[in-house]
């Protein structure tokens, strides 16, 4: 490319980038009420200066003045609109524009004639700031390829980038750099919703991390030793509890990670038999729920509930560590029935349970994936994962984005599948019941 043909497209970029900011000055005066102050000011001075020019009366003798008057006269009308226009490319430019352009030039995010996107619009939403360009011909894969370095430059965490609407319009919803997650989030019970049937897990940058088990009926959380996924685990095993669930909870080490207020609200299955009994009873009651809710014509649980007073408790099955009861590893073949046995219910419910209002909180730290494999898994539409590899992160998210932003020494740290990273509440389990 010749230096007058790099100089012709320069001057065309210019020249889309002023009328892109002059369609967004006139959308501005419709849409933002913090405009109209400026543009009445403008028409005030405007209209201000039209009636000097235009009243006042030159000496006659005094030839220079009543040319530079008529003058005046005839390119006001010009040099008001050409303000105006000015005004509106003014407005129509959003806050940081040229330093922003200026960043993503210096990262290389750049076309083949050597422009970087343009900034056309930047706005608030909930609590987030979404930063709209013109994208010069730089596809998506370009930027997220080049997504740390803008996030560096910027001062900025990038939480997401698409194409907005078209592939005109590239939008990026931002946190400032300077805002971090907490190193500790304590749970508190006004976060308790009352809504049927929402959970908390934690605090992320934009907010609350929440499931709503109505519609994404089972979690999956994963995460090494020590990463606090037992706690994440109990956090929300004990809402359930306070929101009138009935729970049941397996764990295979006798229970002594779960100290005797839990043994009161909940019940704890420390033996396969006992496992085996709880899981046939839970897939009896679902059928048995099927029945009811066919008799009275309600689709689901919460439907039911609604209409008939004597609700529906929903039915909870915790397990910190499912590997636990699903491994086969080494196992007799009668030991291997049993579990293929556990397996077999526990599948029933991750495919019917939502309708019925019974629902599976799973983790585990064994990166095997041999045990979640099947149904069970592809039936968990809710994953988070803490401290991991890439083997225990890809088989709980599908992607090694929780070895890649979750550092080796946090805890409480999770990401969901979403790359939504959150601090998980912390709770006294010895206090929390007593409430």
């Amino acid at each position: 490319m010749n230096t007058q043909d790099r100089f012709l497209i320069e001057r065309d970029a210019r020249l889309k980038y002023q009328f892109l900011r002059f369609k967004m000055g006139i959308y501005n005066i419709f849409h933002k009420k913090w405009v109209w102050p400026i543009v009445a000011i403008y028409i005030a001075i405007a209209i201000y200066a039209k009636q000097v020019i235009y009243t006042t009366t030159p000496d006659p003798a005094d030839i220079a003045m009543v040319a530079n008057l008529i003058s005046l006269k005839i390119t006001y009308p010009f040099f008001a609109v050409l303000g105006f226009i000015v005004l509106l490319v003014f407005l129509g430019t959003p806050w940081g524009a040229k330093k922003i352009n200026k960043g993503l030039n210096i990262v290389g995010l750049i076309n083949h004639a050597g422009q970087s996107p343009f900034l056309t619009k930047r706005y608030k939403d909930h609590g987030l700031t979404v930063l709209e360009f013109e994208p010069n011909g730089i596809p998506l894969s370009q930027w997220e390829d080049k997504k740390e370095c803008i996030e560096t430059v910027l001062n900025m965490y990038i939480l997401e980038i698409y194409y907005g609407g078209s592939r005109n319009k590239m939008v990026l919803r931002t946190v400032s750099g300077n805002e971090n997650l907490p190193s500790v989030a304590y749970w508190k019970d006004v976060y308790l919703s009352k809504e049927d049937f929402i959970l908390f897990f934690g605090q992320s940058m934009t907010g609350q991390v929440k499931i709503n088990l109505a519609k994404t009926p089972h979690i999956l959380i994963g995460g090494s030793t020590g990463s606090g996924k037992s706690v994440l685990l109990k956090l929300l095993v004990m809402q359930c509890v306070k929101k009138g669930a009935v729970v049941f909870i397996a764990d295979f080490k006798g229970g002594v990670d779960f100290l005797p207020e839990w043994h009161k609200k909940a019940c704890v299955i420390t033996e396969e038999n006992a496992l085996i009994e709880m899981l046939t009873s839970i897939v009896n009651e679902l059928e048995n729920r099927k029945q009811i809710l066919r008799e009275y014509g309600c689709s689901n649980i919460g439907g039911y509930n609604m209409l008939f007073p004597d609700r529906m408790n929903r039915i909870i099955f915790a397990c910190d560590e499912v590997a636990e009861i699903l491994d086969k590893t080494g196992l007799s073949k009668e030991k291997k029935d049993i579990v293929s046995n556990i397996e077999n219910k526990l599948s029933i419910i991750a495919r019917q349970g939502r309708a019925f209002g019974i629902h599976l909180i799973l983790a585990t730290q064994r990166p095997d994936a041999n045990i979640l494999t099947g149904q069970i898994r592809s039936n968990i539409d809710f994953r988070v994962c803490g401290r991991a590899d890439n083997i225990l992160s890809q088989i709980i998210l599908d992607s090694t984005v929780a070895a890649d932003k979750i550092p080796k020494d946090s805890q409480g740290l999770f990401v969901t599948q979403d790359e939504t990273v959150f601090q998980s509440y912390m709770f006294d389990e010895s206090d929390v019941f007593k409430k």
